[in-house]
């Protein structure tokens, strides 16, 4: 069965050779509303109470997993009314992460929440992958129904990803014709269902997998992202940079992506027999 995607990107500050004509309507005719000519950037100071990790039982260790006491702290935020997770200078290692409503992540300068490379710290569940709605390893940052869910500041997100890379290269070695699927592998960050998304400034880099999948989500913005992952030495397989799943209205503007895969994929679907 096809499913349709129904995008429409607005994609400024790249480095295309495109004519730059200026102009307010969509190939299509339809006019470019004011929402994709506004990038104001969100302010720590307007993101609600301040959860910093450290002050709520996680650790500057850099060595041990916090998976646990890092979602303590989003759970708590988020049933408290809300409020922004800052992640301070210093490397926190962790698996995966669930945002809850009202939730919002900022990473200081300095800050690196940095993925386990243990798939175990990714429990299956209910995912998306490949066009697919299927039972699937979670991202490292994920956000299921969270509207107006932000990512900030000038940290670092870090996928921490060789291993699933060498998993990867290793199994298409002993079969050339192995998929995306045949090696668990996490995205860096997954949104489902969320309106309102906004990411800016932060560096996302090393992913499992794809580095920013989107699935049914509408009105996002990202802005001035850093988006790596190695294309020499060892090649980081798939780690698409932005992937746009069943989505409406997305402003991609002054992004850096490089990555040894699809920069911007736009996703609706596949044809199953």
């Amino acid at each position: 069965m096809r499913e349709f995607l129904i995008v429409l990107a607005f994609i400024s500050g790249l480095n295309f050779s495109f004519s730059q004509q200026v102009t307010d309507v969509f190939p299509d005719g339809t006019p470019i509303s004011s929402w994709f000519k506004n990038d104001q950037k969100l302010q720590l100071k307007d993101l609600g109470k301040q959860y910093r990790i450290t002050d709520f039982g996680a650790k500057k260790d850099s060595t041990i997993i916090q998976t646990q006491a890092i979602q303590a702290i989003i759970d708590l935020a988020s049933a408290n009314g809300g409020g922004v997770i800052v992640v301070p200078k210093g490397v926190f290692l962790s698996g995966a992460l669930f945002f809850k409503p009202k939730t919002t992540l900022y990473l200081a300068k300095g800050a690196v929440l940095k993925g386990s490379d243990d798939i175990i710290d990714y429990p299956i569940m209910a995912s998306r992958m490949e066009g697919q709605n299927l039972d699937y390893f979670p991202a490292l940052v994920n956000a299921y129904g969270v509207d107006h869910f932000s990512i900030s500041g000038e940290g670092t997100i870090n996928g921490n990803g060789k291993k699933f890379w060498e998993a990867f290269w290793k199994k298409r070695g002993e079969n050339p014709d192995c998929t995306n699927l045949e090696v668990s592998r996490p995205r860096l960050i997954f949104v489902w269902n969320s309106k309102n998304v906004q990411f800016q400034d932060v560096k996302l880099i090393n992913s499992g997998f794809w580095t920013n999948h989107f699935y049914k989500c509408n009105n996002v913005k990202l802005l001035n992202l850093y988006i790596f992952s190695p294309h020499i030495e060892i090649k980081a397989p798939s780690t698409d940079a932005i992937d746009l799943d069943v989505c409406e209205n997305v402003l991609i503007k002054n992004c850096y992506m490089s990555v040894n895969d699809d920069a911007i994929a736009l996703k609706g679907g596949s044809l199953r027999r």
